[in-house]
């Protein structure tokens, strides 16, 4: 089954930024779409953007203007882009793709991304 990486978590200083990338290595599938979920210690999972097959973004209100996601089919690659980073941005990051076979949804482990 389709197993999704994420890579590019790390710590970084407030207003420092980072870039999350979210690959499937070795599959190949079509996706009816496509997100970013983040959950911090003792809080709910919450969405934090989510992208479509026409390309179509939307955004947390928590992160709107600072965050950016982008998807590259040549790369089968979601990317979350994090700008005016904020010690409240501390969580562990997924990514999340919905398979057009079955329209279930397919969750990587995460990745640490820590502000201070």
């Amino acid at each position: 089954h389709v197993q999704l990486v994420e890579s590019g978590g790390g710590s970084v200083q407030a207003g420092g930024s980072l870039r999350l990338s979210c690959a499937a290595p070795g599959y190949a599938f079509r996706t009816c779409g496509r997100r970013w979920e983040r959950q911090a210690p003792g809080k709910e999972r919450e969405l934090v953007s989510s992208i479509s097959t026409s390309g179509t973004t939307s955004y947390a209100d928590s992160v709107k203007g600072r965050f950016t996601t982008s998807q590259d089919y040549a790369k089968n690659t979601l990317y979350l882009f994090m700008n005016s980073l904020k010690t409240e941005d501390t969580a562990v990051y997924y990514c999340a793709v919905r398979l057009c076979e079955t329209m279930g949804w397919v969750w990587g482990r995460g990745t640490q991304v820590t502000v201070s």
